[in-house]
C-alpha cells in the first residue's frame, strides 16, 4: 500500500489556500473604525466589542431549522457585543452596518494569490484536485465565489451541504467516490489538526499534510500529520517524496 501512486489531492480552503485569518483581521479593523466614529468610543472599548464578536464566532452554532439566516445570526452577534460593552444606546441599524461591513470587507480581501493559482494549475496536470471545506453552506459558497477557485478543482465539497463535516468519515468517503479513487490514492492538505489531519488520518489517506506557518513546533496532541510544511507552496516537495 505504501508505494501506491498518489492520484488525488484533497485541499482545505481557509488558511490553507486563502488567508482567511488575515482577511478577518482587516475586516475587524474596518468595523472597529466604524464603531469608533459612530459611537465616539476609545480604542480599548472598540477592541472589547470586536473581541466579543470574534468570541461569538468561535462559539457559533448555526441551526438552519431555526428560521434565522446566518446573516441574521451574525448581525445579532454584533448587536450583543455592542450592548454587552456599552449598553443599548445606539441606533438599531448599527449592528447590521457592522456586520455587512465586516462581511464584505473580508470577502474583498480573500483571494488566491498568483503563486497558489500557478501551483493548482501545475498540480491539476497530474492529479485530481478536490476542495473540501467545512462551514455553513452559503458562507463557504460566498468565499468560493469571491476567490473564483472553481476552475482549479475537479470537485468542490462544502461540509455544510451534507449531514456530516470533517473529520467525519462519511464526507471523506463521499470525496473518494466523487473522484473515483481509493483513500490510499489521496493525500489531505489542511491547516486544522482536528478536522483536516484527523479526518484524513481516520479515512486512511496515503498521507496528511499539515499547513503550519509556525512549523508545528508544539504537537502535544494525539493527532500527528504525516508531513508539516509552513505554506501550501511547499507541497511539490512532499509529492516528490511520495512518488
Amino acid at each position: 500500500m505504501g508505494d501506491r501512486t498518489v492520484k488525488a489531492i484533497l485541499f482545505d480552503l481557509d488558511n490553507t489556500l486563502i488567508e482567511t485569518s488575515r482577511a478577518g483581521g482587516v475586516a475587524i479593523q474596518k468595523t472597529g473604525e466604524l464603531l469608533k466614529t459612530t459611537l465616539g468610543l476609545d480604542d480599548k472599548t472598540v477592541h472589547c466589542i470586536c473581541d466579543r464578536f470574534k468570541q461569538k464566532l468561535l462559539q457559533e452554532c448555526f441551526d438552519p431549522s431555526s428560521g434565522r439566516s446566518m446573516d441574521g445570526l451574525r448581525v445579532c452577534h454584533w448587536e450583543e457585543s455592542i450592548t454587552e460593552t456599552v449598553g443599548s444606546s445606539f441606533a438599531p441599524s448599527l449592528a447590521s452596518q457592522c456586520y455587512y461591513l465586516w462581511k464584505n470587507s473580508r470577502l474583498e480581501v480573500l483571494c488566491l494569490t498568483p503563486e497558489v493559482k500557478n501551483l493548482l494549475r501545475q498540480l491539476r496536470r497530474t492529479y485530481k484536485l478536490l476542495l473540501l471545506t467545512n462551514g455553513e453552506a452559503r458562507t463557504q459558497r460566498e468565499k468560493v465565489e469571491a476567490v473564483q477557485c472553481e476552475e482549479f478543482f475537479d470537485r468542490i465539497v462544502i461540509g455544510g451541504e451534507h449531514v456530516e463535516q470533517k473529520p467525519c468519515l462519511s464526507i471523506f468517503t463521499l470525496c473518494f467516490d466523487l473522484l473515483e479513487v481509493e483513500a490510499q490514492d489521496c493525500i489531505m492538505v489542511g491547516d486544522s489538526l482536528d478536522t483536516d489531519i484527523k479526518g484524513g488520518g481516520d479515512a486512511r489517506v496515503r498521507a496528511t499534510v499539515w499547513i503550519s506557518p509556525e512549523g508545528g513546533a508544539a504537537l502535544d496532541g494525539s493527532v500527528k500529520p504525516t508531513y508539516t510544511i509552513p505554506t501550501v507552496l511547499d507541497l511539490p516537495g512532499i509529492l516528490a517524496q511520495l512518488k
